[in-house]
């Protein structure tokens, strides 16, 4: 008898093969109209159990060594989906189902908003990455809200992580008002909020990762809620600015800092200038910045590890980068892009390898591992 784990690793033989050949189908179509096919797709298994069970027992088997205790939430497993895939947490059921360890919505703003004109999301196969300018496109934190009330299917929940930046049309002397609109409306209903400072494409919001303007901020949406709070840093920020939000996001008592967002750079790809200057503005994300979010992370875990938690995200593709993030200090990784260009079954593979090295390197479970690799920087 075929036992689903058996399954799994045929199925995973399959993707290797046959997913690269479906990507360059779906990439035939434009960015956001796959993302939307995918999407009602994947929202799909976690509405009907018919499917949400059996994609469970092949997706969502996680190895005991890789459960942890992160700000005082259960994890079990230490990747998660990074915000930006469900921006109107509108599959929040499915997310444990296909072997997320737990999942980021939003971002969600106080209000509803459209985001930026099309096209806004466009691909760089040659780099494995994205560049988007979406402007945070979505319902609004009331409409968000209603969609977390409800009830979180099985047969796995993982944790669920509200991600809440400013609207657009909100000045930013008013930011502290509808940060805290939405953390009132989301934060009673998610596990753990995230503070999104750091996307470059709304006007002005960068600005907020200044300490001055951010201090205030931050004690406003801890103000609102019961659940812990981290802070969503750039990876544009330079070493003195990553040392200040870390500085104050201990003193403040956040429970941690995900590290790091899309970067404006546009240094060292493959992908021809000529192609990369007529996309024009964005964030650029996957495999080009993996480098500079890796070095972010170690820099974080020499200033604050131990202290509070630290998320990495950024290229994360291989086992190899999954678990060297893991030595040098993250406590959880987080994936988008690279999740869009490995498969279905990629992110088996990784939590797979991931319980293999946890083993290996003689450690009782992956919390045992985080930081284990870091060395003191000047």
């Amino acid at each position: 008898m075929l036992t689903a784990r058996t399954a799994t690793r045929v199925l995973i033989a399959l993707n290797r093969w046959c997913y690269p050949l479906l990507l360059k189908v779906m990439f035939l179509l434009p960015p956001e109209r796959i993302h939307h096919i995918v999407f009602v797709l994947l929202r799909a298994v976690g509405r009907f159990s018919l499917l949400s069970v059996p994609v469970a027992k092949l997706l969502a088997h996680h190895d005991p060594v890789l459960r942890s205790r992160v700000f005082g939430v259960d994890f079990p497993a230490p990747i998660g989906l990074a915000a930006g895939f469900d921006k109107t947490a509108g599959a929040v059921n499915t997310w444990g189902q296909i072997g997320f360890g737990f999942a980021e919505i939003g971002t969600i703003t106080g209000r509803g908003q459209p985001g930026n004109p099309q096209p806004r999301l466009f691909r760089l196969p040659a780099d494995r990455a994205l560049i988007n300018r979406m402007g945070f496109n979505n319902p609004g934190a009331h409409v968000a809200a209603e969609h977390l009330t409800e009830v979180r299917r099985g047969p796995v929940s993982v944790p669920i992580g509200a991600n809440i930046g400013k609207t657009k049309v909100v000045p930013l002397d008013e930011a502290i008002d509808d940060y805290r609109l939405s953390a009132g409306l989301l934060g009673p209903l998610a596990d753990f909020v995230v503070v999104n400072v750091s996307s470059p494409n709304t006007p002005g919001l960068r600005d907020l990762q200044a300490v001055d303007s951010l201090r205030p901020i931050l004690a406003a949406v801890q103000s609102e809620v019961h659940v812990p709070v981290l802070v969503k840093i750039a990876p544009d920020l330079v070493d003195d600015d990553i040392d200040a939000v870390s500085d104050l996001a201990v003193e403040l008592g956040l429970a941690g800092i995900v590290a790091t967002n899309t970067t404006i750079g546009r240094e060292g790809l493959r992908t021809p200038d000529a192609d990369v200057r007529e996309i024009g503005a964005g964030g650029l994300s996957g495999a080009p910045v993996a480098d500079r979010s890796l070095s972010v992370l170690k820099r974080l875990y020499n200033r604050v590890g131990g202290k509070i938690a630290i998320v990495s995200v950024g290229g994360i593709e291989t086992v190899d980068q999954a678990w060297e993030r893991i030595c040098a200090g993250a406590d959880l990784l987080q994936v988008y892009t690279g999740f869009i260009y490995g498969g279905p079954l990629w992110l088996y593979e990784l939590h797979a390898g991931l319980a293999e090295r946890v083993r290996a390197g003689g450690f009782a479970s992956v919390s045992d591992a985080v930081g284990s690799a870091a060395t003191a920087q000047p």
